[in-house]
């Protein structure tokens, strides 16, 4: 497994996620529900194949120190962390516009 090609998928699928996220909520602010919607659900998409690979990285590890931690690791954990927080509160905002719109 090479780390640092593993760690970038983790950092280009967050950041990706991330953008989708808030082309969601720009979307939503529009009135255009169905897109924001769309962006939420590819953002989840990117979120867990992001998951699925520091998932791949937490095995290979098994608990014993085997996978080095980096300052890049750390850094890309931070972004898949933050992203997911970033996702759930979008989605709970698109319902607000959503509900507003009602």
């Amino acid at each position: 497994m090479d780390q640092e090609v593993v760690v970038m998928e983790i950092i280009v699928n967050a950041g990706e996620a991330r953008s989708l996220c808030f082309e969601a909520l720009a979307a939503a602010r529009k009135g255009e529900l169905e897109q924001a919607q769309a962006n939420l659900d590819s953002a989840k998409e990117c979120l867990n194949k992001a998951h699925l690979v520091q998932t791949q990285l937490i095995e290979a590890d098994m608990g014993e120190g085997k996978i080095p931690m980096t300052l890049v690791m750390v850094h890309a954990q931070d972004h898949l962390m933050t992203t997911i927080l970033a996702h759930e509160l979008a989605k709970e905002m698109v319902a607000l516009h959503a509900r507003l719109n009602d």
